[in-house]
């Protein structure tokens, strides 16, 4: 665990104080993470939507799929109309689903 010895203290405003927690709140850090990142030049994002968890799961499931069509239409050579159209609809889903979320 980094050690910190030095303890730092400042008086805020309302309004600084309100942007501060609004800063948090956004980003999902403390607010003495959110200072160590501010003073450090590290750039701060807003944490990314629950959905997005939700959406890698499922473009991770899509993923497999489409792999093991691939590997499959690898082994016999071919691939019939209705696996190919199985795998475009898998593609389609995927980007409906990165489109829903954005």
């Amino acid at each position: 665990m980094k050690s910190r010895p030095y303890y730092v203290s400042f008086w805020l405003d309302e309004q600084e104080h309100d942007h501060l927690l609004q800063l948090c709140a956004d980003t999902g850090l403390t607010a003495s993470a959110l200072l160590r990142h501010l003073i450090a030049g590290t750039e701060v994002r807003p944490k990314p939507p629950q959905e997005y968890a939700a959406l890698l799961r499922e473009l991770s499931a899509i993923g497999r799929n489409v792999n093991q069509i691939a590997r499959w239409a690898n082994t016999q050579e071919a691939i019939s109309e209705e696996e190919l159209s199985r795998v475009l609809d898998l593609v389609g889903q995927a980007w409906r689903l990165v489109k829903d979320t954005l």
